[in-house]
């Protein structure tokens, strides 16, 4: 599953309200999702929204809490891991964003805060290796991506995997994280593909 506890963002541009609510279980299909405790997957994960989005989330149930311009979501995906939404001044431009927090962390709201201001707060429009492929992962249909099982080898179980289409060879499984740049840039959308790699990003 390779989760990550790093702040990350995992889809780039505004979402729909259909992709906002398919983001909020990215994970859905992982083989072990009963067994193991998946906050690390989900923490730190964050995307923005619209306007709309973020006040139909608002009028759903009573928050669980109201800091200002942020709020959380009275119910929690898992342990202590829960919604919450931003909605942030940057660059002159309100904006509002959608982030997965443990609020056990006491800090880990303005963490996500600071991390989302300083990752759009950027001059240059630029997408790191790892946020190219969580978007690949975010926009892809569940029918064509899932998790390696048995007939993988032992070390690739329960990574994630992706159908590539290999032209007159027809399709194929290949291991998100094993796509090359030509795979990447196939899979992204056309107004995606050209932009700069970032390593900071």
């Amino acid at each position: 599953m390779t989760p990550s506890p790093a702040i990350r963002k995992v889809f780039q541009g505004v979402a729909t309200r259909q992709q906002m609510f398919r983001m909020f279980d990215r994970h859905a299909q992982r083989p072990d999702r009963w067994d193991t405790e998946p906050s690390p997957l989900y923490a730190g994960e964050w995307f923005e929204i619209a306007e709309a989005e973020h006040d139909y989330m608002l009028e759903i149930l009573p928050p669980l809490w109201i800091r200002g311009s942020i709020f959380a979501m009275r119910e929690y995906l898992t342990g202590s891991v829960t919604s919450v939404f931003f909605t942030l001044r940057i660059d002159g431009v309100i904006r509002h964003f959608h982030g997965y927090c443990d609020l056990s962390d006491r800090s880990a709201v303005e963490h996500m805060r600071v991390a989302i201001v300083e990752r759009v707060s950027r001059p240059v429009r630029a997408m790191s290796r790892e946020e190219r492929l969580e978007h690949i992962w975010s926009s892809t249909a569940d029918d064509y991506r899932g998790y390696a099982g048995d007939r993988w080898p032992q070390s690739n179980r329960g990574h994630r995997t992706v159908v590539l289409y290999g032209g007159k060879e027809g399709t194929f499984l290949k291991l998100l994280d094993d796509l090359t740049d030509d795979e990447i840039s196939a899979k992204l959308p056309v107004h995606l593909r050209h932009l700069p790699v970032s390593v900071a990003a």
